[in-house]
């Protein structure tokens, strides 16, 4: 929903009603991931996509049949090959897709949930998206974290047993920042079939924290910032950690790197999918910085540029400050995949293939010199 959001939240605010055809759960080469949205609207234009263009007509047809009727849909596409051939799903993947109407009357809430996700403030939206009882179907329920540890929620599924696992469930999502279909029995059995729901876990922007003020560090905030990360550079000279010379990052912070990072991981500012770029090569900046990164589990990576002597001779001061190998093993560098970069633009990109590598489980190896699924966990 997150990249339609700006035009839905148009539609809705102008009291226009909007078909809105969100994927579910993939199997097999599915070419978008759950949570990818389409919007079709009142004048028959369509924003988004659910399947790259495989089956975007089939669906776009589908919503506004599911706007006319005001009742909402969860369609499989791809079953078969031969279905899969006939809509241009040739990837051959499978797509669960939920159709839904949404004005103001279906979805009172979005209001509240834009304004949530405008001032990044984690929210998980549940909705029943299969159930025995067709009168289930598109009951919400909203569950916002606090800052102080406490949980609310408002709506409810159906029974407060059905709610309190969503609940639970939902927070998990919540802080891998991941969306997903789950399962329980009719009535919120954990072990049971039969119910589906489904969770957009949105959470603020992952973070990227460069420390290094240089060229390369200004290719890689750019980068970063067309994944989606929130990025901050940071460097202790200010003549060179100027906003003038990153104006891709969403801050500029003069600091010792060392110190800074440990700031931010006292004030939980870090989580699982934080990305640590070491772009100094400067012991004295490097090895304090890198004792502080190495100790903290929440970092998802950690990667530190420099040849392989600066790599061998940073190890070795690492080892005489204590950091044990266990520690170690978690540090890529030399930092990137080997793409034979030259510039910082090119090595940006290296770095940014190693990180989605990581993330995804990819092995960083030529698609046409690989056989099997394309996409990884899928």
């Amino acid at each position: 929903m997150r990249e339609v959001l700006q035009p839905l939240a148009e539609w809705w605010r102008r009291g226009e009603a909007v078909g809105m055809a969100t994927v579910v759960a993939t199997f097999r080469s599915a070419p978008r991931p759950p949570g990818a949205s389409m919007l079709v609207g009142a004048d028959g234009s369509a924003v988004g996509s659910v399947s790259g263009g495989c089956v975007e007509g089939a669906v776009y047809d589908l919503a506004q049949t599911v706007v006319a009727e005001g009742r909402p849909r969860l369609h499989r596409y791809g079953v078969s090959d031969d279905d899969a051939f006939e809509l241009g799903l040739t990837c051959g993947g499978i797509l669960d897709v939920y159709v839904e109407k949404v004005d103001q009357e279906t979805f009172p809430e979005l209001g509240e949930v834009v304004d949530d996700l405008e001032h990044d403030r984690p929210v998980a939206v549940a909705t029943v998206v299969d159930h025995p009882d067709p009168d289930r179907i598109g009951g919400r329920m909203f569950v916002r974290p606090g800052a102080d540890g406490s949980v609310t929620s408002t709506g409810s599924l159906g029974t407060p047993r059905i709610d309190d696992a969503v609940r639970d469930d939902a927070l998990g999502l919540l802080a891998a920042g991941h969306s997903a279909v789950l399962t329980y029995g009719p009535e919120g059995e954990r072990r049971g079939e039969g119910m589906r729901v489904f969770v957009w876990g949105f959470a603020p922007p992952p973070r990227m924290i460069v420390f290094g003020a240089i060229d390369f560090a200004a290719a890689v905030a750019r980068m970063s910032g067309f994944l989606g990360y929130h990025v901050t550079v940071c460097d202790a000279r200010p003549v060179f950690a100027t906003a003038t010379r990153f104006p891709s990052a969403d801050e500029v912070v003069v600091s010792w790197p060392h110190k800074y990072l440990q700031a931010e991981a006292d004030a939980g500012r870090l989580d699982g999918r934080t990305v640590l770029c070491v772009l100094t090569h400067d012991p004295k900046f490097d090895v304090p910085l890198l004792e502080v990164a190495l100790t903290l589990p929440e970092v998802g990576y950690i990667g530190a540029m420099g040849s392989r002597r600066t790599h061998d001779d940073r190890l070795a001061r690492l080892r005489e400050a204590g950091v044990d190998e266990k520690a170690l093993e978690r540090l890529a560098s030399p930092i990137g995949l080997d793409l034979g970069a030259r510039t910082p633009e090119e090595t940006a990109v290296s770095i940014a293939a190693e990180i989605i590598a990581q993330r995804w489980g990819g092995g960083g190896e030529r698609l046409a010199a690989l056989e099997g699924r394309i996409h990884h966990g899928s």
